[in-house]
């Protein structure tokens, strides 16, 4: 091996370290114990419907308990059966299919839009 140069070694210490536990090995019995004895903090809470079997639509929220005091009528207006009529005869006076007459209103409606 020429021209490489003088070998030399490194011996400046390599620290090896494992990972930081994940969540799921921070909750283990073993790991919850370990930090008993060595004196941490430790704070359980019990998690509302945790380990049942309940949908979390099966219980009435909040929201559900609002819409069932609302007392507004939510209903919109109908046509009266008159005008639907009158369409209905001035479209076949003028012998027009609903698609043919859905084209004419709509263009008609875009031309009273440009000209204001």
């Amino acid at each position: 091996m020429s021209g490489v140069g003088p070998i030399t070694q490194d011996w400046e210490p390599v620290v090896i370290r494992k990972e930081a536990p994940n969540a799921a090995a921070r909750k283990d019995e073993k790991a919850v114990n370990a930090a008993r004895r060595a004196g941490a903090e430790i704070e359980a809470l019990k998690k509302f419907n945790a380990g049942t079997n309940k949908a979390a639509s099966s219980s009435t929220s909040l929201n559900t308990k609002k819409l069932d005091d609302e007392t507004e009528n939510l209903t919109h207006e109908r046509v009266p059966s008159e005008l639907k009529k009158a369409i209905m005869q001035a479209r076949l006076d003028k012998k027009l299919t609903q698609a043919q007459l859905a084209q004419v209103s709509s263009f008609e409606i875009c031309l009273q839009q440009l000209s204001f």
